[in-house]
């Protein structure tokens, strides 16, 4: 049999409705998980943990043997990139990740125009663990940081309340800015062509802070550098699943479908369900959108919600998700409450 026909969760990305969504949880692999942490503790630092194939490998099963999710999401960071890329880049322990900035055109300069991707092998050879150890029903995803969002952490050193330092960067010197973009399109193509080829069955692309920009910048800087990255994929995989997750996208959703050409995208908490059904889930498949803070509540409360994401979506082509990635501080048994509820 292909390998699609074994997988519910590839199925829904090829067009065809299941009736019971399968599901996957943005960051499953985490910090809510007692034998995650004792990994990391291991570990030693993030970056240690990602560049671990065997390690990395078993943090990504972990919930696949907890709670028989439909896919697997390789354990790794977006920001894996700029590090192929020469760039500094370490995770500070309650601060998040830092990178040396790339705050003005002369220091845009000195970024390589190719990555080496010597340096992702231990990526590579983790999905290829994983790919071996699933479920043949099981998918596993590889994924990316669409290029505006890895850009924002690059040329700010570090993530901020409404990525500025990127925006103002991309009005005063758009030449400059957008020789950021064109090297993590082309290295992003790589990247993931390089996941499909080690195990993964389908990708996603991650732009978590699509929904800061306005539409013009939305168009140029989000939707055009998505499009290329699905182009040259599909230039060399031409059946490649790829899910887009432009956050806070909202109405610009029907336009970004549109040109990308993605097989289905994700969607927050803050979607409009009509409007997603009407003009996003009637052309491709939509995955979400429980609000993580839900499934930290639990109770009635986590019911109703998963009920009312069900009553939206789950008479289309749907994936079980959450809106965004799951909190350190969510009860496991809300995660099981949350599956039984799903599939009944």
């Amino acid at each position: 049999m292909p390998q699609s026909a074994t997988k519910p969760f590839i199925d829904v990305l090829s067009g065809q409705r299941q009736a019971v969504p399968p599901m996957w949880m943005m960051r499953q692999a985490g910090r809510y998980l007692p034998e995650y942490r004792e990994v990391r503790a291991k570990a030693g630092g993030f970056l240690d943990l990602c560049f671990n194939p065997e390690l990395a490998a078993e943090v990504t099963l972990q919930p696949i043997r907890r709670f028989g999710f439909d896919a697997a999401i390789i354990f790794s960071d977006i920001l894996v990139i700029p590090y192929a890329l020469g760039r500094s880049v370490r995770f500070e322990v309650g601060e998040g990740p830092r990178l040396e900035p790339l705050d003005d055109p002369a220091k845009v300069g000195t970024l390589a125009a190719q990555a080496d991707f010597g340096k992702l092998k231990p990526v590579f050879e983790a999905l290829k663990l994983v790919r071996g150890a699933l479920d043949p029903k099981i998918a596993l995803i590889g994924f990316c940081g669409a290029p505006w969002t890895v850009a924002t952490y690059m040329v700010a050193g570090h993530g901020t309340p409404d990525q500025a330092p990127a925006r103002m960067m991309a009005y005063r010197h758009p030449d400059a800015f957008s020789k950021i973009i064109d090297v993590l399109v082309e290295s992003s193509i790589e990247y993931l062509l390089a996941q499909l080829e080690a195990g993964a069955n389908a990708l996603q692309i991650f732009d978590t802070w699509a929904g800061v920009l306005p539409p013009a910048e939305f168009a140029r800087w989000s939707v055009e550098p998505t499009r290329r990255i699905v182009e040259g994929v599909r230039a060399k995989v031409p059946d490649a699943k790829i899910i887009g997750f432009p956050r806070g996208a909202g109405a610009q959703l029907p336009g970004y479908v549109e040109a990308t050409g993605v097989n289905a995208v994700s969607i927050d908490w803050t979607a409009e369900p009509a409007f997603i059904r009407e003009r996003v889930q009637s052309r491709v498949a939509v995955q979400g959108n429980l609000d993580p803070l839900a499934l930290i509540t639990g109770g009635a409360a986590l019911d109703r919600a998963v009920d009312n994401v069900l009553a939206n979506f789950a008479q289309g082509r749907f994936i079980f998700n959450l809106g965004h990635g799951i909190q350190p501080e969510t009860p496991i048994t809300h995660v099981e409450q949350m599956l039984r509820r799903v599939r009944g």
